[in-house]
């Protein structure tokens, strides 16, 4: 199975990572136990993002650097414009990663 960490550098991700490292090292939990708990983050927030996020954003800007490694796309852009139905934000960089889901298992 493929498995990838782009949730884990969300501040949930940071957060739950501190949290299992903390309980390995004060002996309350497993190792093994919490790479199962990880495998199982990323495999629900991949669902979750899937299944629950409804809303459509178009993204334009000048694409600075792009690359394509393990089945994941990296793109980099610079001054780009996040756009919806109602808001409309200008941003300096934005770095963009992206990966099919049905790779995940």
């Amino acid at each position: 199975m493929v498995t990838f960490e782009v949730y884990r550098s969300s501040t949930v991700g940071l957060c739950l990572i501190d949290t299992l490292d903390e309980m390995v090292e004060n002996g309350s939990l497993s190792p093994e136990l919490a790479i199962q708990v990880l495998l199982q983050f990323d495999k629900s927030m991949a669902e979750a993002m899937e299944t629950q996020v409804k809303s459509e954003v178009s993204i334009k800007g000048h694409l600075h650097t792009y690359r394509f490694c393990d089945n994941v796309w990296t793109f980099i852009l610079q001054d780009a414009l996040f756009k919806n139905r109602n808001i409309k934000e200008k941003v300096g960089w934005v770095k963009i990663v992206a990966c099919d889901t049905k790779l995940l298992g």
